[in-house]
């Protein structure tokens, strides 16, 4: 249970935290807020109201704090600050910008991140069937890609664009199994690191079916969420991989591999980032090797944190043109991606017709593939069912109609692939004939 491995704090030293430090963090929400009642702030901070009274008293009696009465209606009284109060709420701010849940300690986020880890949960040949029961795969590649996620190490994924990789990649966070405690923040001596991220982390609400993992007594500081998917492409720069610090609100963010942990993190379209691939190895090489990451705060201190995730690299370029031997054998698992069989391509004509309600008509894939592909030479790709369905659906509905025809699909493939130079000439110079 998870109450057993984050227990909610009964006394300030299970928190880990100062009681001074506790202080600052209860005097900035009021300066933020202006006023608070206790349940208030017990929610605010993440921690009880024993412990959030505990810390009020500590700052009544040191005159930060004083009775700003109590709200109609309701049994809590309301603090505020004081004029020292607020000198001391600013000079916190000063030093560390966090205003949020009480952080959990490095040290008790390590060990969550080791307990919680996908590593430790196996993954047999049935479950990963029926978690990509719905995808169109080949059972070859899924018995490729389940024990690479099983192993732990990373997954380098290559083959011609188009052919499916990054769709498949962002799809094995259905193996990553259930949803795992992160903290809002975590302390590092005197500084304070956010770590939930909503634009990563999902948080799983007390209505929702995963609520049966709950329990009384949960760390408030923690959140529950779905396991993260953290995916970089070409914005990728390489300080997004370190410790992040932000000069005008005094804030640290924590690195794209930090805010994976315990879920996935896909490298999408490597060779195309504003870092080389060799940077970007080599940032990763002790990460790779050790599970740890190295991070340094702006003061010089450094620290570790857990490098825990399924790592995923995925490109359409050459892969020995990006990486060494060397690395290359540290990713463990190579995994091509290559066109669609004819079967698998009917199958995904199929699924996008559904998608788009239209009526599935096994000749036209037929026309397709032996008055287009064929003369061509163009393979079969996964993406292309979307994507000249979705263009035919467009021509069809501008003539007036919703139904799909061979007219529809071959005006669909003459907008959606790029015409030679040559013909394009050919055509111009019989056009002024």
């Amino acid at each position: 249970m998870l109450a057993e491995i984050a227990p909610r704090p009964a006394v300030l030293p299970e928190t880990g935290l100062s009681e001074a430090f506790l202080a600052d963090l209860v005097s900035k929400h009021l300066a933020q807020s202006g006023t608070l009642d206790l349940s208030m702030l017990a929610s605010r901070m993440g921690m009880s109201g024993g412990l959030i009274e505990e810390i009020l008293g500590f700052l009544r009696r040191s005159g930060r704090v004083e009775v700003a009465g109590a709200v109609a209606g309701s049994v809590f009284l309301r603090f505020s600050l004081t004029e020292r109060g607020r000198l001391a709420a600013e000079n916190a701010l000063l030093r560390d910008g966090y205003v949020g849940p009480a952080p959990v300690l490095l040290e008790d986020y390590a060990r969550i991140v080791r307990f919680q880890s996908g590593a430790r949960r196996r993954l047999f040949r049935d479950t990963v069937r029926a978690a990509f029961a719905d995808t169109v795969i080949s059972s070859d590649l899924l018995d490729r890609l389940g024990p690479g996620v099983n192993s732990g190490r990373p997954l380098f994924v290559y083959g011609p664009a188009g052919t499916g990789k990054s769709f498949i990649a962002r799809r094995l966070n259905r193996l990553l199994g259930p949803p795992i405690l992160v903290p809002h923040a975590i302390a590092v001596g005197e500084s304070t690191i956010r770590c939930l991220d909503p634009g990563v982390h999902e948080i799983v609400e007390r209505g929702e079916p995963a609520s049966a993992m709950l329990s009384e007594g949960f760390d408030g500081r923690y959140a529950l969420c779905r396991r993260p998917t953290v995916i970089a492409g070409g914005e990728l720069t390489i300080d997004m991989l370190d410790l992040n610090y932000e000069e005008s609100t005094r804030l640290y963010r924590a690195p794209l591999q930090l805010r994976a942990n315990n879920g996935l993190l896909l490298l999408d379209d490597l060779g195309r980032q504003r870092v080389s691939p060799a940077a970007l190895f080599n940032r990763w090489i002790i990460p790779l090797e050790e599970r740890v990451d190295h991070l340094t705060l702006k003061g010089g201190q450094h620290f570790t944190v857990p490098f825990d995730q399924v790592l995923v690299f995925s490109t359409n370029l050459d892969p020995l043109s990006l990486a060494d031997d060397a690395f290359l054998r540290r990713l463990g698992y190579k995994i091509a991606f290559v066109p669609s069989t004819r079967k698998e391509y009917e199958a995904i004509f199929r699924q996008e017709c559904e998608k788009s309600s239209v009526p599935w008509n096994a000749d036209l894939v037929s026309f397709l593939i032996a008055e287009l592909y064929g003369p061509r030479g163009v393979p079969l790709l996964p993406c292309h069912p979307r994507d000249l369905l979705g263009l035919a659906l467009d021509f069809s509905r501008y003539q007036g109609s919703q139904a799909i025809d061979e007219t529809a699909l071959r005006w669909a493939w003459e907008n959606y692939f790029v015409t030679p130079s040559a013909a394009v000439g050919d055509r111009t110079q019989g056009d002024s004939e």
